[in-house]
Formats: structure tokens, sequence, C-alpha cells
């Protein structure tokens, strides 16, 4: 419905039908609609921010409006586009929600304005904006994106389905963010609000009488019935039932070619500037700083500590503690001075209590008070810690666990999985003696360990899946492993290439590194391994050369990090083991992609909603892609690969303008699979301006479909 009809679910059942579009379309959409108003509102706060702190603004007034113009003039001092990908992957989120609301409340009348049902609609908008306002107080942004972009949806459908428009009115009805205040003059039930379309031609079916007493009304809808009250008005359409019973056609402006589609582009202008009101309500009542972290223009990620306080852990929470207080420390004051901070504490039985705070003189005070105590040789709460901790984080965070012993609550994996394919979160486990074990004798003077291989196999399973790493340290070396944590909650920091082998094997991997990238890195997580290095020039360095001529190695436990020298080109890199280990390389640069599991609704690649659940192994699947970090960007290539490395599944690329694709596969793998992007920062093709990244998390099909 709204600037689409009723009808997207409709070409599920009778295909054929052409419907209007929520997403595209040559008219104007409600993604347009609501990612426009979501640009020019976060503008407008910036600016008023810049102007208060006394520094320019780059963006004129009426200037050109992109997700990465918008980030780049509200990050002045970041002096890049490190956080566009969130940006832009918040907007998407909002109007993605916008969209599902014609499939999941397709034939509620109060959603879309319908049936003169006007207080019923206020009141939903009313309602979530409550919502909203009660979710960014407690700094739950992911649950008011979705409410935000569901409640727009409402907001929008009530220019293109009432008549306020043909009243002649000026500005939004301000009254439908107020749930107090009078919405107007609202035909009552009885009284007839229209007159037959003549020869198909509606722009006078309003009766004259409604206009002149500045009556509003909505029309009526069903694919199913003909009914409607006497006299009253249709929503209008071939599917609309009711348009053809008298008083015949419709009044609803959803595209150019709509019975009152000469008024389109005004409801349409209107619509966005009553989301403007909307995002204004919202951002005075919870202030400028809550309302960009909203938008998703967030200085960086959170930093976020899980931490095994059973007491056999103590030396290890001390070490803990003072690698803690050196990144908080670091990041102080600089760009990549975390948003917030969250700490997990988990013992046996407890887990929590959750801290999240802004403030770092806190969270290292709530550190501070850690002590190990209870708990035995037994495995531990960690994924009762973690499950918490995901839940909480924003997505695509990045989490360290601190633990020496196996998890108790096994029976959490899968939600665990779930949760980390849902948020995009890279999880990180720092387990200290866990394959060497730490042993006890027990009062029979037997030997124990507190981390069995498979304890150690389900972290490793976990951090492969999110992009992470399973890192085996003891409590000497804990401190020089503090560089991971320092590097993974870097702003901007992007995953070039990511690859595991399980059982391991000799192999060949390559991978481009192009001219935005800095602070290469590439970390190599296994034991009993050796590797070699070639650069785009021709030059090798072997594992043994700590420091060589492509580059630092540094080993700390199971851990091998590289810091390359920058060169752009295609680099390889062969690795010799027999046994299992992962292979991810990184860099700081504006360029990345976000992506989202959609639903193709017709087949049409025009009409598509998020997608619940995972795709289907063996069948075809669509992605919505979005790449960030310039305006001469094209994507040429996207893969799903599967993690064995075996299997490559190509698709088709459909662009649909300012850096979005839609992608289709024809055959979802039935193993694991990530997202491998290949594109061009320019017009052509060259070892200079090639770029790939791919994504963190590991997804998984399911052979099951849930309708």
């Amino acid at each position: 419905m709204g600037w689409t009809l009723h009808v997207l679910l409709l070409g599920l059942l009778l295909p054929g039908l052409q419907a209007f579009k929520p997403l595209l379309g040559n008219s104007i959409t409600h993604r347009e609609i609501t990612e426009m108003a979501i640009l020019r509102k976060t503008t407008e706060v910036c600016r008023a921010l810049a102007i208060t702190e006394g520094r320019d603004f780059p963006i004129p007034t009426g200037g050109r409006l992109s997700a990465s113009i918008v980030q780049r003039a509200c990050s002045p001092n970041d002096g890049s586009l490190w956080s566009t990908v969130k940006f832009k992957a918040s907007i998407i989120t909002m109007y993605l929600s916008n969209a599902a609301v014609d499939v999941i409340y397709l034939m509620s009348a109060r959603y879309h304005f319908d049936r003169e049902e006007f207080t019923e609609g206020r009141a939903l908008i009313t309602d979530g904006m409550v919502s909203i306002k009660a979710n960014v107080r407690q700094e739950n942004f992911i649950s008011a994106r979705f409410t935000l972009g569901k409640i727009c949806h409402t907001l929008q459908d009530f220019y293109s389905h009432s008549n306020w428009i043909e009243l002649g009115k000026k500005h939004p009805n301000t009254n439908l963010i107020q749930p107090d205040e009078s919405i107007g003059n609202i035909a009552d039930k009885d009284t007839p609000t229209c007159r037959n379309c003549i020869g198909g031609d509606c722009r006078d079916n309003i009766l004259p009488e409604i206009i002149s007493e500045g009556k509003i009304t909505s029309g009526y809808f069903s694919i199913f019935s003909s009914s409607k009250p006497a006299g009253k008005c249709s929503h209008g359409g071939f599917i609309d039932r009711t348009s053809h019973r008298e008083p015949i056609g419709g009044i609803n402006k959803d595209n150019d070619g709509a019975d009152h589609g000469h008024l389109h582009r005004a409801a349409a202008a209107m619509a966005e500037n009553a989301t403007m009101e909307l995002l204004e309500d919202i951002r005075s009542a919870g202030g400028e700083s809550n309302f960009l972290q909203l938008m998703g223009i967030t200085r960086s990620s959170v930093l976020c500590f899980v931490i095994d306080t059973t007491g056999s852990m103590s030396d290890d929470i001390e070490a803990a503690k003072r690698v803690a207080f050196s990144i908080i420390d670091s990041k102080k004051g600089t760009q990549d001075e975390p948003s917030s901070y969250i700490l997990v504490p988990f013992n046996d039985p407890g887990v929590g209590p959750l801290t999240r705070t802004r403030n770092s003189d806190i969270f290292k005070l709530r550190i501070n008070a850690l002590s190990a105590t209870g708990g035995g040789d037994e495995p531990e709460m960690s994924l009762s810690g973690l499950l918490l901790a995901l839940s909480s984080a924003p997505a695509s965070s990045e989490i360290f666990v601190f633990t020496d012993a196996s998890a108790k609550d096994v029976s959490l994996r899968s939600t665990v999985i779930a949760l980390i394919e849902s948020t995009k979160s890279v999880v990180n486990f720092l387990l200290t003696n866990a394959l060497s074990a730490r042993r006890r004798r027990d009062t029979n003077g037997n030997v124990s360990t507190r981390m069995s291989p498979l304890g150690n196999q389900l972290y490793q399973e976990l951090a492969e899946t999110s992009g992470g790493h399973a890192i085996v340290v003891i409590k000497d070396t804990l401190p020089q492993a503090t560089d991971i944590i320092v590097d993974s909650s870097t702003t901007g920091l992007v995953t070039v290439l990511q690859v595991v082998r399980n059982p391991g094997r000799t192999d060949n991997f390559s991978f481009t590194v192009d001219a935005s990238l800095r602070n290469i890195t590439t970390y190599l997580t296994g034991s009993s391994l050796t590797f070699s290095l070639i650069s785009p020039s021709g030059v090798s360095q072997n594992s043994s050369a700590s420091d060589g001529p492509l580059g630092t190695i540094k080993v700390v436990g199971n851990l091998h990090t590289i810091r390359l020298d920058t060169q752009t080109g295609l680099w390889e890199i062969r690795v010799t083991s027999t046994q299992p280990y992962t292979l991810k390389v990184t860099g700081r640069s504006s360029i990345d992609f976000v992506y989202n599991i959609v639903e193709d609704l017709e087949g049409s690649g025009s009409d598509f909603t998020l997608k619940e659940g995972r795709l289907q192994a063996g069948g075809n699947g669509t992605l919505l892609l979005s790449v960030v970090g310039g305006d001469s960007l094209t994507v040429t290539e996207v893969s799903l690969v599967g993690v064995s490395g075996l299997r490559v599944e190509n698709s088709s690329l459909k662009p649909l303008g300012e850096g979005d694709y839609l992608v289709t596969v024809e055959k979802v793998p039935d193993e694991s699979f990530v997202i491998l992007l290949k594109g061009v920062d320019g017009m052509r093709w060259s070892p200079q301006n090639g770029f790939q990244r791919q994504s963190n998390t590991q997804l998984k099909a399911s052979s099951l479909t849930l309708t």
C-alpha cells in the first residue's frame, strides 16, 4: 500500500498483475521519501552542531545529499568516511522496515489510513513514537529503527490515501504525531464523499461540498469484496474491487498513473516533510547525540568485554584488567575512542549484571571491581554471558570473551550462532591455557582440566562463524594479545579476505589491496603452520623472517600477526599445515559494503522486503547490497563462497542507484558461506583501482522454509 498499492503479496497469488512499488519504480517510493527525510534531518542536526561549535559546515543549503556526503560533513574530524557503512545500514534497516508494512499488514486499513480510520492510524504512529523514544533512552537503537520505519510508512500513506492534498493543504498535518490533538474535520461514516469518475478521469470525483467544508476522507479498499458504505470514496486501481462499485474510481496518489496521480508528487513531497517533522520530534526528545546514533552517525563501535569471574581466573582477571585499561587509555580522546562500553561478567551459575556506559572512567571502575570467586573445575556459563552481550551490543560490534573453561551451557550454541548471523557481530575468544589446559589435582590426586578439546572446538567454531579469532594464550602473554583488541576495535576496519581450513591442508590464497587501504594486517590462527607471502611486485617473505621486506611478523600463542607494507595489487599467501587454521586480512578503508537478505515478492527484481530467517539451501536467493566509500565505485562481481573453498556461487547484479545493488544467486550453497564482493574505484579496472571486500559473518542456508 502507500506509494505501492496494497498488493505486493498479490503478485504471489495473481501472477502478471502490476503492483505499485514500495522501494523501486518510476514514481516516488517509500524508500526515496524515507531516505531523503533521514538525510535532510541528519544534515540539519549536524549543521546546527557545527554552528554551535563555531566551525564551517560543508554542505550548502539545498546541496546534493547522499549517505557518504552527509557522513563526511557530520564527522569532520575523522578526515575520512570511516563510519558511512553504519549510517547506510541504518537507513536500509528503516526503509526495509517501512516496506514490510505492505506485506505484514496488507489488509489492515489503519496501517494505511484507509476506510477513514484516522484515529486508529494516528494511534499506531503515536504509540510507536513512545516506543522509539523509550528505546533511544535505553540505547536500543536497532529496535527503535525498525519501529521508526514502520510508523513512517503509515504517516506517509496519509498523504497518498486521504484527500489532504485535494483540500489544498500546504503543510503536513502535525497533529498526526500528537496523541491528544484534533486530526481535523473528519467526514462521518454516513456522509457521502465521492461521485463517479467520468470516462476514467477521476480528477473531480471528490464531492464539492467535502472540499468546501474541509472534511477529511480516505478511500475504501478490498481485493475480496466490493462492499463499501454508500457514497464513499475508494482507494482505486484494477484490483480494488470497491472501486468498481458506485461511486466508481478512486482517490489514491500512490504513483503518477493512479486515479489521482496528477497529485502524486505533491503528496510525496508532503509525506517527506511530514517524516521530517516526526524525526524532529524524536530529536528534540532524545537530544542530538542520541538522534545521530539512532541514524547510524556514530564515531566508532562499542568496546565489549565478556569476562569469566570464577575462582580459577584470579590471575587472568588481573591481567585482563591491565589489558582493558591499556586499551581504554590508548583510545581516549582519539577518533577511535569507543562510542560506549559494555561489560558482562559471568560465573556459575550467575551471569551479569551488564554494564553499559559512555563514560570510560565508569567502565574502568566496573572492571576494577571484578573479582574471581566461586566456580570449580567444571565448565562455566560462557555462552549465557556471550548471549547477553550479543543481545545488548549494537549490530556489527566486536566482542571479546576472556575465559579458561569450556562452556557449561552448550545448549545455547544454535541460539548464539543465530544471533551472530542476525547482528553481524564479531566474537573473539582469549582462551588462557585452553590447549595445554590448566591442570589441577583433585582430592584423589588426579589431574583435571577446565578446557576440554570439545570446549575449545566450540569456541573456535563461534569465532569462525562471526569472523573473529580464538586466541590461545597464557597469563604472561595475555598483554601481548592487546594488539588484536586494539586493531579489531579500530574505526573503519574492513575485511579483505577470510578463509577457514578445517581440516588443515596446504593451500594458496590471493587478495587485492587497493589504494584506499591502510594498516593492512594478516592474521593466521592455528598451530604447526608455516607460510610465505608474495607481493604484487614479486618480492617474497616466509614465516621464519620476523622482520622482512614485506612486513613484520609477531606470534602470540596460536596467533600469527603480519603487518604488511602497503603495496597495491594482487598479493598471494601460501599456508602449509595439517592442522585446522584460519586466515584473515583486514585494513582501514572508507570502502565497505552492507548486505541484507531480502525476498523478491514477484520474481521481477522490483518488489522485495526483508526476509526473515535463512536462505534455502539449493534454492535461489536475493540480497540487497550497498557499497559505500565513494561516488565512483562500481561492483563487478558478488559471490557466495563456501568455507571449504571448494564451492563458489556467482550471481547476477541489478544496479539500483546510490551504490545499491540487487544480487540474485541461482543456487545457494548447502555449506556455510561468506559474501565476497569485487569492484573498481573508477571507470575501468586496473591493478591500482580494483578492490575486494568480504563479509565477516559466515551464513548458513536452511533445508526448511517457514511460511
